[in-house]
């Protein structure tokens, strides 16, 4: 395929006006691609970071913002015999995705699950992706475990919560007002902290009757790791995919040691094409046949179209923001199937 399509590009590091619209040539299809004509994409914090400037793409990866979009297929590269034109699929791309069409390696490509569909699927997997990767294989997240997620309201916090629910952990939610406590527990979450005017650690113990947290999804850092080592349980692990409070922290080495604990960290954007395909795998196989759908998962999704990235930026960085934000193509507002009886919120 040939031609110019809309996109939203980065025209220089900064604010949210930055974000400007541009025609620009359809991607070219490398071997192992698929071409996806894009209904939605995912706004995620790495985009803001990309657009200030402090988290530049990979080499060979688009300059376009965008990591996760849904859609239809419409065109294969060569060596793709996993997936069909017409199929309507959601994936995690390398970038690109604020635009009308992505190219993205076939492995990083999955069904629709049930009871969702071009839009709503959008919100799914960049942070479907980065929980699997980090607590489900990591991690190895187990039934019965207690897990402590950090921004339970957000967008990794609420694909945590929900893969939580499927896998048979049991989630306890740290937030930052009663508005974001419900809906962490309309998610699934079997307790909340407020970390404003509760101690975090004191407070695990109590729900967890001593035991502390088997697994803590840390997106803060900072003095925050510190306490995630109180709130532990003996061979917890913490999984820091984060450090949003800053990158220095100051930890008891020796409880780390007594309590015998694994911290580990991981960024989902660099990772290997063959990584990112078995993520892939592992959720299609274990967890997105189990999810939910959108209506009875909980999850809260606004929308707004491709050309207000700007505003839909700025609603990302307000500290009440919670849930997923998406930015609808002019495919994807035209598309009936794609919005009849869909519970997604204007912007």
């Amino acid at each position: 395929m040939h031609g110019l399509m809309a996109a939203m590009a980065i025209s220089m590091p900064g604010g949210p006006d930055v974000l400007q619209p541009v025609s620009v040539p359809l991607p070219e299809l490398r071997p192992g691609d698929v071409l996806i004509e894009v209904h939605a994409a995912g706004v995620n914090a790495p985009d803001l970071a990309q657009r200030r400037g402090v988290y530049p793409p990979p080499p060979g990866a688009s300059p376009l913002p965008g990591l996760e979009v849904a859609g239809v297929i419409v065109a294969l590269g060569t060596d793709v015999a996993t997936h069909q034109i017409g199929e309507r699929v959601m994936a995690l791309t390398n970038g690109g995705g604020y635009a009308a069409y992505a190219a993205v390696p076939a492995g990083q490509v999955v069904p629709i699950p049930a009871g969702w569909d071009t839009l709503s699927a959008a919100a799914l997997p960049e942070t479907f992706f980065t929980v699997a990767q980090t607590l489900v294989m990591r991690s190895h997240l187990d039934a019965g475990h207690w897990v402590l997620v950090h921004g339970a309201a957000g967008g990794i916090g609420g694909a945590a919560i929900l893969t939580c629910r499927i896998l048979g952990a049991k989630p306890i939610g740290v937030v930052s007002s009663a508005e974001k406590a419900a809906y962490a527990g309309r998610l699934g979450a079997e307790a909340t902290i407020d970390r404003r005017s509760d101690d975090i650690a004191e407070r695990v113990m109590q729900i967890t009757g001593g035991h502390g947290a088997d697994r803590i999804v840390d997106i803060v850092g900072g003095k925050t790791l510190a306490m995630n080592i109180t709130a532990s349980a003996t061979g917890g692990h913490i999984v820091l995919v984060s450090t949003q409070a800053g990158a220095e922290a100051e930890i008891n080495a020796g409880l780390l040691m007594r309590k015998q604990l694994t911290i580990s960290g991981s960024t989902l954007r660099p990772q290997t094409t063959a990584t990112k395909a078995a993520i892939a795998a592992r959720l299609a196989d274990d967890v997105l046949p189990r999810l939910p759908g959108h209506a009875d998962s909980g999850l809260r999704i606004r929308a707004t179209p491709l050309a207000n990235a700007a505003g839909a930026h700025r609603a990302l960085e307000q500290e009440s923001s919670f849930g997923k934000i998406i930015l609808v193509t002019d495919k994807g507002l035209s598309d009936g199937a794609a919005t009849k009886g869909n519970p997604i919120e204007s912007l």
